[in-house]
């Protein structure tokens, strides 16, 4: 028996050294081609992993052509306004699908597990009719507006709602509390794990995201990082170097905010609940 549990650790810890390498590689693969010449990012020798002299001349040919700083800083704004935005309306539509009753509740729950269910592509065109029709593309607001409310993240702080005894709120109620300063001052303080790691997710899904900036964004000055390097890859399709290099400066951002905030992620995930 004992024999048998060791083999059955060794196999799962081989399974997630391979998955590790299988996400990790490409990442070191795009450090490396960053310091590399055009001409040895393209060969075909598998053995020749590092490059032969480390060059920086990408990174300065990139920051030099691409904005960077207005790239940064239009991310930024868009990550912040979806955070904002989804950490408010999640908080408090998760609390009263979580916590009150009220007519149309399962109703309600239904249409937020559907809209998790079909795919945000589909979205689009609605989506767009509506910003174009309020005269609001190339705008900031227009980058915002699919992220205004997240059927995740109310599904997220429901969750975490549901799990938290109801001694708390009735303790609230005998000390004169009504509903609104229960959720803001009793509630809402025990679910801050749940609600950073929306935030993070939330920042995640804002930076990665690139059909929708695409469709509602030409203007240089209001185009986040997707999009301009989905643009940068169609100027310079074989220059990996400026490629990779791009790339990297695009993904430090959100390496600096995982390293910060990853003990808050893991505590949202692990006290999220899955009580329904």
């Amino acid at each position: 028996m004992k024999k048998s549990s060791v083999v059955y650790s060794v196999l799962i810890h081989c399974i997630l050294i391979a998955g590790a390498a299988v996400m990790i590689v490409p990442f070191l693969w795009m450090i490396l081609t960053s310091f590399k010449s055009i001409s040895e990012s393209t060969q075909l020798n598998p053995f020749i992993i590092f490059p032969s002299v480390w060059r920086t001349d990408a990174f300065f040919s990139v920051l030099t052509k691409m904005n960077f700083v207005r790239l940064y800083w239009n991310t930024l704004l868009l990550i912040v306004e979806r955070i904002i935005c989804a950490v408010l309306t999640a908080t408090t539509a998760g609390y009263a699908l979580g916590r009150l009753h009220f007519k149309g509740k399962n109703l309600a729950f239904s249409l937020v597990l559907f809209q998790m269910m079909v795919p945000p592509q589909i979205f689009i065109i609605p989506q767009y009719l509506i910003v174009s029709k309020m005269g609001m593309l190339n705008t900031s607001f227009a980058l915002l507006f699919p992220g205004l409310v997240t059927a995740f993240g109310t599904f997220l702080l429901r969750q975490s709602f549901m799990t938290l005894p109801k001694d708390l709120e009735q303790a609230a109620v005998l000390d004169g509390c009504n509903t609104g300063s229960i959720f803001l001052f009793v509630m809402a303080p025990l679910v801050k794990s749940s609600m950073t790691a929306l935030g993070i997710f939330t920042a995640l899904f804002a930076f990665k995201e690139l059909m929708w900036p695409l469709v509602v964004n030409t203007d240089q000055n209001t185009m986040p990082l997707s999009a301009a390097l989905a643009k940068l890859q169609g100027q310079f399709t074989a220059n990996y170097p400026e490629l990779m290099a791009a790339s990297f400066l695009a993904c430090l951002p959100m390496i600096v905010i995982y390293i910060i905030f990853q003990k808050q992620f893991i505590a949202g995930i692990a006290t999220s609940g899955s009580k329904l």
